[in-house]
């Protein structure tokens, strides 16, 4: 039974069972009463066209607590399908695909940018660019053209290691694999961990042409040895201070002159040959069933092996690498797919229900997949002009924007039990406690007293907890994708996320109650913003 498995069955049964829990855990995962396939239920025709598919419930799990807001609904555990989506998703592309097959299964319509488009009101579509960013939308059954757009963004990218172009190295009769490092990351957490590699490798097809493919070796294929302190006697003292151009190199085999000739006559058309060592493209041709020599390029990140779960002494956290930002990023998803289920979801709804998942937030979003392109606003004004049958004026389509609002989710900085002082004293985010919006006077961060009251007060509707961060003035302040989408035509945007402790560690925590009061209040915002935002005017 897998981690995730595991995390999902004890949160169906927490609370009784005891007895029946212990018995039905040993249970394999397509054994067990409590896993159905939406796959092979109502979409076999998907399943059929990829058999490698994993199975997954997109029945929202229903937990025994009651909802804060109404009580008229039974409240929603995504918990443990937060963990299946972060054990899926080792990539950006990992992640991107895996919300791509989900929305596909929820009755979503893919859509190529590169052809026309044809929308109507009460359809869900999405897109993919790169395979590693994604939008996906709602229209409203009422929608007319001006009337705008709610959106949560997020992004798919964590601080990893990457290989380099010409990633193989010889030291000591070793093979190791050189890499870059992307984002910033608390690199020291990489070391003595069980590494592995996933991404995507282009294949060259019998015909000629080149597929996109996605690739992800599970067991434990390299790893980075700390030095003993018996030869760094003052490391406790001193700290652990590597070079990541030199110490920073993960170890994959011993060198051996004993190569068999059957991977030596494989890997020698290969044209990644001079490049990467020809055991790891023979691991990654085995992965996926082609020949060596079909290879052509591979790009691929190091990744930590251990499985997400909860942990805890009562099973109140998540570990789990990549959190950062990939739990902002299926709340978003979830909370888009739930309000949706069913044509009466957006029967009265006069606007657009969109998330928006960059890539590469961590290294600035400069680039053509992440959030500093115009790709969402792209896609607005592409709807807009669609659903009106007409190219859409200027004046139209800033009455959308001037009518939109942008709820920007990367997760916060919760305070650290053994450094609250690095935390203003009045800004310490618990984690537990719900949502919590940021704020810099410096825009690092995009929340105004606007936008921040707002939602607010969807949280105070529906009864959920909110916090407030702002960092203390003698230290520098992260930023996100809210400034730069803010800025990039001026829409209305609040910045928020769930505490967590570890940021940019190799192995990340987070509040399990969090991510299902971040969940409620992204399902919240999408049925109630446009019910409160007309109640305030500011520029009239």
């Amino acid at each position: 039974m897998t981690a995730a498995a595991a995390a999902r069955f004890h949160l169906l049964h927490q609370s009784a069972f005891t007895k029946s829990s212990a018995i039905l855990s040993i249970l394999p995962h397509s054994a067990s009463p409590f896993f159905t396939s939406a796959a092979s239920s109502n979409n076999s025709s998907l399943r059929c066209a990829n058999p490698h598919l994993r199975k997954f419930s997109s029945t929202p799990i229903r937990s025994t607590l009651e909802t804060s807001a109404t009580n008229s609904e039974p409240s929603q555990s995504i918990v443990g399908d937060l963990l299946d989506y972060l054990n899926e998703s080792w990539t950006q592309f990992h992640a991107t695909a895996e919300a791509k097959r989900q929305l596909v299964a929820a009755g979503f319509c893919p859509l190529d940018e590169n052809e026309e488009w044809e929308l109507k009101p009460g359809g869900r579509y999405f897109f993919t660019r790169n395979m590693s960013s994604l939008v996906a939308f709602a229209i409203g059954k009422k929608f007319s053209v001006g009337n705008g757009f709610h959106v949560i963004a997020a992004h798919t990218d964590s601080p990893c290691l990457k290989l380099k172009p010409k990633s193989a190295s010889f030291k000591s009769g070793y093979l190791m694999v050189n890499v870059q490092t992307y984002g910033g990351g608390l690199w020291h957490t990489w070391f003595d961990r069980d590494l592995s590699v996933a991404g995507r490798v282009i294949v060259r097809d019998h015909d000629g042409s080149f597929s996109h493919k996605l690739v992800k070796i599970k067991r434990p294929l390299l790893r980075v040895p700390t030095l003993a302190i018996h030869l760094n006697r003052d490391v406790n003292t001193d700290g652990f201070k590597p070079n990541l151009e030199t110490h920073l190199i993960p170890l994959l085999a011993t060198e051996t002159d004993n190569l068999s000739p059957d991977l030596d006559e494989k890997s020698s058309s290969s044209p990644s040959e001079d490049s990467h060592h020809q055991l790891l493209i023979q691991i990654l041709s085995d992965e996926l069933g082609c020949h060596v020599r079909d290879i052509a390029s591979i790009e691929l990140n190091i990744c930590d092996t251990q499985p997400s779960c909860l942990g805890g002494a009562n099973n109140e956290f998540v570990f789990s690498g990549r959190l950062d930002n990939l739990a902002s990023s299926f709340c978003a998803l979830r909370a888009l797919v739930d309000t949706c289920v069913s044509p009466e979801d957006l029967e009265n709804e006069h606007k657009i229900r969109m998330i928006a998942l960059f890539d590469n937030e961590e290294v600035g979003s400069d680039s053509y997949q992440g959030a500093g392109a115009p790709t969402m606003f792209e896609a607005m004004r592409r709807i807009s002009a669609n659903l009106g049958h007409q190219t859409v004026c200027e004046c139209s389509f800033a009455r959308a924007i001037r009518n939109s609002f942008l709820v920007s989710a990367d997760m916060a900085h919760g305070v650290h039990p053994n450094f609250m002082d690095k935390h203003e004293e009045n800004h310490r985010p618990v984690l537990q406690k719900g949502l919590v919006i940021k704020h810099n006077a410096n825009q690092r961060y995009a929340t105004s007293g606007v936008t921040g009251f707002l939602f607010r007060e969807v949280a105070k509707i529906h009864n959920l907890p909110v916090q407030e961060f702002v960092v203390r003035n003698d230290m520098g302040c992260g930023s996100t994708i809210g400034p730069i989408l803010a800025s990039g035509v001026g829409i209305r945007t609040v910045d928020c996320g769930i505490a967590q402790l570890s940021m940019h560690s190799v192995r990340e925590i987070c509040g399990k109650e969090d991510v299902d009061i971040a969940y409620r209040h992204f399902k919240a915002f999408y049925r109630t913003f446009s019910s409160i935002d007309k109640k305030l005017k500011v520029d009239f």
